[in-house]
């Protein structure tokens, strides 16, 4: 696992080329997390997640045109640090212990912007057109994450591995949010329990469907257990 990093965020002013959409994100995650541990996610416009980021709105409403937007720039800033990590798979280290790898990374990445993630999370149930406009780009982040750990989500089941592994990081960012640990150890217990569970789920439900399915067929979802 990469060392971890500060809960510092960098500079979120806008320097960069402003038709490169991985500064925009950077500009705009690190202004909308500051903005939100100041004053509450709820109380957040794109107003002024903007001017804070230092983005023209000529720009801004290209590719930001809702908060939910705005969140999915946070998830992609995550992924991008992870997937910039990549390395070879090692075909003896097993599925899940990658997993845990490339979703530490992803916490880890996160880290910068966790006061305001916590405004985020109380205050989200509150916007739930938010949330369901979000969770799309949510699952895309699962998604990647299962890619980078050398598990493909676009075989048959990957559905419900996507959903699986986005289960596992909601529980587990409950207790990264209040992790005050210097290497995030509690984080990390909570991860490696909650990748067994799903893992043991899975192996569960698979035997359940093909004790069920027609015989001689394998059902869909048995790539869950070997997946995860």
């Amino acid at each position: 696992m990469s060392d971890m990093s500060s809960d510092k965020p960098e500079d979120n002013s806008f320097r960069s080329d402003p038709t490169d959409p991985d500064s925009l994100d950077r500009a705009v995650a690190a202004a909308a997390m500051e903005l939100a541990a100041e004053k509450g996610w709820r109380h957040v416009g794109l107003l002024e997640v903007a001017h804070r980021a230092g983005i023209p709105l000529s720009r801004f409403h290209h590719r930001y045109r809702g908060r939910a937007e705005v969140l999915a720039a946070v998830s992609r800033v995550a992924d991008a640090t992870v997937l910039a990590g990549e390395s070879p798979i090692d075909p003896t280290e097993s599925a899940r212990d990658r997993l845990f790898d490339v979703m530490m990374r992803r916490f880890d990445a996160l880290r910068p912007f966790r006061d305001g993630l916590r405004a985020v999370l109380r205050d989200l149930p509150a916007d739930p057109a938010t949330a369901l406009a979000f969770s799309c780009a949510f699952g895309r982040s699962m998604a990647w994450m299962l890619r980078a750990a050398g598990i493909d989500p676009d075989r048959r089941g990957g559905a419900a591995l996507v959903a699986g592994l986005g289960t596992v990081h909601a529980r587990v960012m409950r207790v990264f949010l209040t992790d005050d640990s210097a290497d995030l150890s509690r984080t990390m217990a909570a991860l490696d329990n909650a990748l067994r569970g799903a893992e043991r789920w899975g192996a569960t439900f698979c035997r359940w469907t093909r004790s069920r399915g027609p015989i001689g067929k394998s059902s869909g979802t048995e790539s869950m257990a070997s997946g995860i």
